[in-house]
């Protein structure tokens, strides 16, 4: 495929994937070692900004729950500052940078002041999630359906006006993203609109890093852990449904290597 790319000022939005290089794209590795300017966020550091060149700014624009972050107004000047100054611009995102990662905000900041951007797609950090976990996602007859949910708004609080029937579902898999301080509350909800309790859940914090955990649960117990313990300094993702008790699995699996 040839590289499109004008000469002038280009905004990459680059998915990160969950954190280890080895699961970046080819492209994606190509672009950070091609920017002039890299605007990360938190979840998408480490080792990843490594792939970047010697030469190329590094800036941190936060995105992470519940600590100090630029506000998205600030993130979106930002890019358009750099590529009208005719900077090559990777905005490096964590996970997939299309699944809640206000990338529409960005491209609407992009299209507005007429500059040219591409999305370099990733692996999701669900599907990394389940790898780890060594599950599928889907299951002929008893899983056929998969929903990717968010557990926060912008306040951090559990969603207003959620489709409580379909995530209620048990023969769904569902992914909860950024649910740990509000997974509790999601599962008081669910359960009261018929979700049994005892539906296996997964707790699956930090994949791909040194400190990795994969806790399998059930859905009441998983609540009453995240209520006790609190949500930690880690990513996590919560799955729910036929999929999260694959037999054969031990309760901790090992860290990543």
């Amino acid at each position: 495929m040839s590289d499109l790319r004008p000469a002038s000022g280009f905004v990459s939005f680059v998915s990160s994937g969950p954190g280890d290089p080895e699961l970046l794209t080819v492209r994606a590795v190509r672009r950070l070692a091609e920017a002039d300017v890299v605007l990360y966020d938190a979840l998408a550091a480490g080792p990843i900004l490594e792939q970047a060149g010697p030469g190329a700014e590094l800036i941190s624009v936060g995105k992470r729950a519940g600590r100090p972050s630029a506000r998205q107004d600030e993130v979106n000047s930002l890019l358009v500052e750099h590529a009208q100054a005719g900077r090559r611009v990777v905005r490096l995102k964590s996970g997939d940078a299309g699944i809640f990662g206000r990338l529409e905000e960005e491209i609407t900041a992009l299209l507005a002041a007429d500059v040219a951007f591409e999305i370099v797609p990733g692996v999701p950090s669900a599907l990394a999630a389940a790898a780890a976990a060594g599950i599928p996602l889907t299951r002929r007859l008893t899983s056929r359906r998969l929903q990717f949910v968010t557990g926060a708004d912008v306040t951090g609080d559990l969603p207003e006006n959620q489709n409580w029937a379909a995530l209620a579902d048990p023969a769904a898999t569902t992914a909860v993203f950024m649910g740990q301080r509000t997974f509790p509350a999601m599962a008081a909800e669910l359960i009261a609109r018929g979700l049994p309790p005892t539906t296996p859940a997964l707790l699956a914090e930090a994949v791909g890093h040194p400190h990795q955990r994969i806790l399998r649960l059930t859905v009441a117990e998983l609540a009453a852990l995240l209520a006790a313990e609190g949500p930690s300094p880690h990513p996590a993702l919560i799955f729910y449904g036929p999929l999260a008790d694959l037999p054969g699995h031990a309760q901790r699996l090992p860290s990543a290597s």
